[in-house]
């Protein structure tokens, strides 16, 4: 088909155009204008004019993107800028109203320093610079950090809008910034506060090294569609893997035979789409010597239209989910996991490619006093290692540095050069497997809350081994930092001591009794538990998602809250603000409210809304939870162990849906055999990681490295490079594959 697309050169008022489509039949290139009812059968007509009048992702995502709409503001040309002699240094900025380094605007009128709250580019802050301009009608603002010798990030508060700034290197000037000294990395990313020879965005993306490029089959690069590195990075990894290939590439034709009406709209369509993209070589080619001659002879260098473009991908894995649907950076972990997701319910064949990656995790609870303990199991696919600060090898240099900082920010001289912390791998794994205190745990030996502690072990290793460093982290002021650390991360990695042991001899079970549900009159009087908040925000999930697991289930713990995160986190308002109910009123967004337990003995209302969303039918929920006291985890096993619901005096439980019946005997089934493991011996050999560089998940970049063919490969959006210096110590998730025994 010839392209359809239309440039938005084309739709201004300067031109006339007129659309021409034809159909195109290979090899003999025979064409046929459409629309030509006579020639074409109805069944290609159709198919005709559906692609016609399809929408292309490259235009729904254009209304989304304000880098292509910017205009010139219209303060510009006339702002005036008071000479009070302010010179802003290089770096070493903070607020003046109040302590935030992070997210800061430089007013171009009078040259204060002040915080944002929420613009285009999703950081946050206290909003001082938004007060300034409502105290001083000083109207244009430019964010520090994002100043290169190409412009900048000028906001007008005026016309309240991202805006251009044609003047922009005079109206720095006039406060001591000179443009063309500050520094920008390769892609247009910034890095102004530290030097380039340590600076991990110069390290991880290997700048100033003479990259070779690599092309063919598993070389193609792919585009960055605006802060969509995190998916690149991501995709990258998930398609070095064989059992993806398989699943996707090597099923390829059956998965488009049997693609719906629709295939943009179909997961495992996009998969196998993509792919094949990255795998086939055909967008992955070196130039022709012809034209390299050509640019040596011109001194010209002419950028090769290699790589993918993932706008339908995105578009549709994106879709309504209000984090990765947005232009904004996101977490690359968070991601992986919605990918999984996506994956499992949507399976290709009989096999699922994302088995490989999951494992059982065996929880080991123990009571403090009673010295009880209890044994539980959980499916996980990512090993999430703490960073064990506390074990630096260069604690020296580290003290010395921060002085020196402090010194330098007092005095609004340069920063010193960096030292990073050396935290031995070892000290994190040691991390891992010690025991952590269980905030408010309840003792069901006691019947009352208890000190307590828990442990993780490896209930199964996974065929591959996913290893997320917990290098995010949240200040007292709920933004999230990043631990810039250099970990000494293996190349061999064995983990079998991890191996879970079971319940050992001598130890004495905790009673299987739950605690007591304590619902108060008011629910505005409920405090939701900072301390799970945290524990949640720090596995990737939105803080106000957070906030409302917390919440909807009752301050029960974190692992609660996860569960209905999981539950819920397909909701178009998953991310919206915690809005709690008035007494009397249910809560929105299917969460239910917390009910309380009335006269008639009905379950907690947050309890039914849990198993509901897990598919099945509120009548028999009810009648789970009231079998089992209200016991959550217990109703679950009910039914798993009832398909078919026992007969009752109540008239609304004396029917039962099929979908219910299809459900539970479907889950039942799935508890029977246990969940799909690849169970095997726990030593690993690296063949990947993706690495972070900024300051939190709202901001950055991400670059993934990867082994093939015996040497590292680096995956830098479009560009793909032989690595010479593959940055393993400052990596953000590792991808370990099982050697064989």
């Amino acid at each position: 088909f010839p392209d359809l697309e239309i440039s938005s050169d084309l739709n201004s008022d300067d031109f006339e155009y007129e659309d021409e489509a034809k159909l195109v039949i290979f090899p003999d290139h025979y064409e046929i204008s459409l629309p030509n009812i006579e020639e074409l059968p109805a069944l290609v007509t159709i198919a005709c004019d559906a692609l016609l009048s399809a929408k292309s992702p490259y235009r729904k995502q254009e209304p989304d993107s304000w880098e292509e709409e910017l205009q010139a503001s219209k303060h510009a040309k006339t702002l005036v800028q008071l000479d009070n002699g302010v010179r802003i240094p290089p770096s070493g900025w903070k607020c003046s109203k109040c302590d935030l380094r992070e997210n800061l605007w430089l007013n171009l009128t009078d040259g204060s320093v002040l915080c944002g709250k929420w613009f285009f580019d999703g950081s946050g802050g206290n909003g001082h610079a938004m007060e300034h301009y409502k105290e001083t009608g000083y109207p244009l603002a430019v964010k520090l950090g994002t100043i290169t010798p190409d412009g900048a990030d000028v906001y007008s508060f005026d016309e309240e809008e991202p805006v251009l700034d044609p003047h922009i290197a005079k109206h720095l000037a006039h406060f001591g910034i000179d443009m063309l000294q500050m520094h920008v990395t390769e892609n247009g990313l910034r890095d102004n506060d530290i030097k380039p020879r340590v600076s991990e965005w110069e390290v991880i993306q290997e700048a100033g090294v003479k990259l070779k490029p690599m092309y063919g089959p598993g070389y193609t690069g792919m585009k960055n569609l605006g802060n969509s590195c995190y998916l690149n990075a991501v995709m990258q990894a998930i398609f070095s893997i064989p059992e993806f290939q398989r699943a996707y590439v090597g099923n390829l034709p059956r998965i488009f035979d049997y693609s719906p009406l629709d295939p943009t709209q179909d997961f495992n369509t996009q998969m196998a789409k993509l792919g094949h993209g990255l795998l086939s070589g055909q967008y992955s080619k070196p130039p022709m010597k012809s034209e390299l001659i050509e640019q040596v002879m011109k001194e010209e260098h002419k950028p090769q239209h290699n790589g993918i473009s993932p706008r339908m991908f995105k578009a549709f894995i994106s879709k309504g989910h209000p984090e990765f649907s947005s232009n904004r950076q996101q977490d690359a972990q968070e991601f992986f996991l919605h990918l999984i997701n996506l994956v499992e319910r949507n399976p290709v064949g009989s096999e699922n490619p994302s088995d490989v990656f999951r494992f059982l995790v065996e929880e080991r609870t123990q009571c403090c006093q009673s010295r009880k303990v209890r044994y539980t199991e959980r499916v996980d696919y990512i090993m999430q290692l703490p960073v064990a600060m506390e074990a630096a090898t260069n604690k020296d240099e580290l003290i010395a540095y921060e002085l020196k900082r402090r010194e330098a920010e007092a005095a609004r001289r340069p920063l010193p050069e960096l030292v990073r912390a050396k935290i031995p791998f070892s000290a994190c794994l040691q991390a891992f497997s010690e025991p952590s205190n269980v905030e408010d745990f309840w003792s069901s030996a006691l019947q009352a809350k208890s000190a307590g502690v828990k442990t993780s072990r490896f209930a199964s290793f996974p065929e591959y081994l996913v290893v997320q460093i917990k290098k995010f982290t949240f200040g007292l002021d709920w933004i999230p930092k990043k631990l810039d650390v250099s970990i000494d991360m293996p190349d061999f990695l064995d983990i079998s001591h991890l191996r879970a042991r079971g319940l050992q001899p001598g130890e004495e079970e905790l009673p299987d009794i739950a605690p007591p549900i304590v619902i108060p009159d008011d629910p505005k009087a409920l405090d939701i538990d900072d301390s799970s908040v945290m524990q949640l925000a720090e596995m990737g999930f939105p803080l106000e998602a957070c906030r409302k697991a917390v919440y909807y289930t009752g301050n029960l713990g974190a692992e609660v809250a996860f569960n209905w995160i999981i539950a819920h986190m397909e909701e178009p308002d998953f991310a919206e603000p915690l809005v709690i109910p008035a007494f009397g009123e249910v809560a929105s967004s299917g969460a239910g409210a917390l009910g309380a337990v009335g006269l008639d003995n009905q379950p907690p209302e947050e309890m039914v809304a849990i198993i509901i969303s897990m598919g099945f039918q509120r009548n028999l929920a009810i009648q789970a939870l009231k079998a089992t006291n209200n016991n959550l985890e217990r109703a679950l096993e009910w039914i798993f162990s009832h398909p078919d619901p026992e007969e009752e005096s109540d008239p609304a439980l004396d029917t039962m849906d099929m979908e219910n019946n299809a459900n539970a005997n479907i889950l039942a089934e799935t508890r029977s055999e246990g969940p799909r493991i690849k169970d095997g011996p726990g030593r690993y050999e690296l063949f990947g990681f993706i690495s972070h560089m900024g300051t939190s998940t709202m901001s950055g970049h991400y670059v993934c490295h990867l082994r093939k063919e015996g040497r590292w490969v680096i995956y830098n959006d479009l560009r793909v490079c032989a690595s010479e210096r593959p940055p393993k110590d400052l990596g953000y998730i590792y991808f370990y594959h099982r050697i064989p025994s």
